[in-house]
């Protein structure tokens, strides 16, 4: 793919992008999407086929107090994977979700086309990786780890603070020589926010040049939102977000159930032709 940057903003009738995540991991929080390297490929490409732009490759969880993993367990999992997907479907756009730069840079030796960081460009060589290889970028908002991003997370002014702290390194990025239209922000729904947090958050979208992914499937807010303990019973507050996202001009998606968000979104772009682009 020789250019990247349409992919990371919503589609030209006012469709949001939609990522669809693949976790290559035992413990990830929706059981449902875990996967091993034999059922990766076939999950993988029916997510394409039902209206995926990315595919986002995990291979360590970080829901709410999981422990971390080293970087040669998170590669072994990852990497054959994005082979296999790169192979099979040699045009197909994908993302690594990882924080490590050493796994981020194997993945995008076996085929990446996105490193998507849930810690923001944390590890001291990520950025330097990003801007050697010119490929795309989510910068996520996360206060904490994982393990403790639940405890008490706390701000003055959590809409102000997530899209200073995004801008901040998004913007030395640009200063550095990376391309703007590769850039897309993340304010981390559910990483190191309360219920309100993720609610003045999903109120309005920031208004910056740079891309806007959201990701809210099936994520605990629904438990206390909704009385929906399951993940398998969120789909519905899932899909509530996502009409929201659309209407607010959110640029990318990431969800589990492909088909149904391309469903919903074709839907509403149709009923709401005014939300083109």
């Amino acid at each position: 793919m020789d250019d990247l940057r349409p992919f990371l903003r919503r589609r030209p009738d006012g469709r949001c992008r939609l990522m669809g995540i693949l976790n290559a991991t035992p413990d990830s929080f929706h059981a449902a999407s875990r996967v091993d390297l034999d059922s990766a490929i076939e999950v993988g490409l029916q997510m394409w086929s039902s209206g995926a732009d990315w595919i986002d490759v995990g291979g360590e969880s970080t829901r709410p107090g999981a422990e971390p993993i080293d970087s040669a367990e998170e590669m072994r999992r990852v990497v054959p994977v994005i082979e296999s997907l790169r192979a099979a479907n040699p045009n197909g756009l994908i993302s690594i979700d990882t924080r490590r730069a050493d796994v981020a840079r194997a993945a995008l030796d076996a085929g990446a086309n996105m490193v998507n960081d849930v810690s923001g460009l944390r590890d001291p060589d990520m950025e330097a990786l990003v801007i050697e290889r010119g490929c795309a970028v989510c910068i996520m908002h996360m206060q904490g780890e994982p393990g403790n991003m639940q405890s008490n997370p706390t701000y003055e002014d959590v809409f102000s603070e997530v899209y200073s702290n995004l801008m901040s390194t998004a913007n030395r990025l640009v200063e550095k020589g990376h391309e703007p239209g590769l850039i897309c922000l993340d304010p981390g729904i559910g990483f190191g926010k309360t219920l309100t947090h993720n609610l003045e958050l999903l109120h309005s979208r920031s208004d910056s040049d740079y891309s806007i992914l959201w990701g809210v499937s099936r994520k605990s807010m629904f438990g206390q939102l909704l009385g929906r303990i399951e993940t398998d019973q969120r789909l519905a507050g899932t899909l509530g977000v996502a009409a929201h996202a659309m209407i607010e001009g959110v640029d990318i998606l990431r969800v589990h159930d492909v088909e149904e968000h391309a469903d919903l979104l074709t839907t509403l772009a149709t009923l709401r032709p005014e939300l083109d682009g």
